[in-house]
């Protein structure tokens, strides 16, 4: 491992080892030179590949011929700020081990490892990478849609970003909202080369894996979104038996109106405006006319998840989700007005209706004394041959 380049008289040590430590002496004629080499070890735990929430362990060694100094060690983090680990000593100053705080995907990158001594002198850096494989998500992002609409879930992961060279697998779960069954949509896997493959697991409900999509990316298609489609859709990495997850959670809004169609003069509407899970404190719905009053508007109490308003003439009617006084997402019905002759048609058959519900009323009383009068006429034929019965003989007048 070790070989002396001719022209500079330089002894080149190949494939550094802690044994390597000690004093080499150089003669020349009557000319001796001896140096010191000091050699420094720095292992990660896990070769430098960890999953969020891991905590890495670096342990560096020191060997030298002289007497181990006492080291002092600062860390720097891939954006070159000041690490705090636990540091651990041993007795005879050759071992350190840190302890590093729970790891996040924006963790990965080159980190340094900066060893002091003032004596004998030592200013060594000492770089390493950290990979840890993750998601470029929020942990849990909501997503809103209208129902009908098509809707793309996707998760960004950062494998190719931070080069990581190691095969790992995934798939991705959906929960419907208030169900505790999960159901597994689709699962894939990643080469150490970065090829990624996908295969459709579940047909519970109509989706699509999109061709065309970016390079390190899960996604799927719901081209037309049903109000039971809402829930939580998590996408699980699984690396080394340890995993990590990404969840959305999607939102779906619907509207609805009773009775459905035109709204006649004179009459009354229901609009209904419903999202699929119950709302955080900080939201709520609104329904608000088009080109409206105050009057107009109604808002829903907290955590109320439906809001009805009822409508008594034509216009255009929004539904607004608010969270935070940030309209996320919003739905509109229009109110359309019937047309004259329907609504004469509706009158006249109320009036017709009522003529004939008051003239069949008047029969049912008629027919009601003449049954009541019959009644009695029986009771009285009935009384008569009663008292005939009991008096079967007559008396005559002498």
């Amino acid at each position: 491992r070790s070989e002396i380049i001719p022209n500079s008289k330089q002894l080149k040590v190949s494939d550094l080892r802690l044994s390597d430590a000690g004093i080499y002496t150089c003669e020349y004629d009557s000319h001796t030179v001896s140096i010191s080499l000091h050699v420094f070890q720095l292992t990660i735990s896990l070769n430098g590949h960890f999953l969020p929430n891991e905590v890495p362990e670096l342990t560096l060694m020191q060997n030298s011929s002289h007497p181990l100094p006492s080291l002092h060690i600062t860390l720097f983090n891939s954006n070159n700020n000041v690490e705090r680990p636990k540091l651990i000593q041993d007795k005879t100053r050759q071992k350190y081990i840190l302890n590093l705080k729970k790891l996040e995907a924006t963790d990965s990158g080159t980190w340094m490892c900066h060893v002091h001594s003032e004596l004998p002198l030592i200013n060594q850096n000492i770089s390493f990478d950290l990979k840890v494989l993750g998601f470029q998500n929020p942990d849990l992002e909501k997503k809103y849609a209208i129902a009908d609409s098509t809707v793309i879930l996707s998760w960004r992961l950062n494998f190719q970003k931070i080069k990581w060279k190691e095969r790992f697998t995934g798939q991705l779960n959906w929960k419907q909202q208030g169900s505790a069954t999960t159901y597994e949509l689709l699962d894939f896997n990643v080469t150490a080369q970065g090829e990624q493959h996908e295969t459709k697991k579940s047909s519970h409900f109509r989706f699509e894996i999109p061709e065309s999509k970016p390079e390190s990316t899960i996604e799927v298609k719901l081209p037309k979104v049903h109000f039971n489609h809402s829930g939580q859709y998590e996408c699980q990495l699984a690396y080394n038996r340890k995993y990590t997850w990404s969840k959305i959670e999607l939102v779906v809004m619907k509207v609805s109106a009773n009775p459905v169609g035109p709204l006649p003069r004179g009459a009354e509407m229901t609009l209904t405006c419903q999202v699929s899970s119950p709302l955080p404190s900080n939201a709520h719905l609104r329904w608000e006319r088009v080109n409206g009053t105050k009057r107009d508007v109604k808002e829903s109490k907290q955590h109320e998840a439906k809001l009805e308003v009822n409508v008594s003439a034509a216009g255009l009617w929004n539904c607004h989700l608010v969270e935070d006084n940030d309209m996320k997402i919003s739905l509109n019905y229009l109110v359309e007005e019937a047309p004259l002759w329907i609504s004469y048609a509706i009158i006249g058959s109320c009036v017709g209706g009522s003529v004939l519900v008051f003239g069949l009323a008047c029969l049912c009383i008629i027919s009601s004394i003449s049954w009541q009068r019959k009644r009695q006429r029986a009771k009285r034929m009935a009384r008569a041959r009663q008292y005939l019965l009991e008096n079967k003989t007559c008396q005559c007048q002498q």
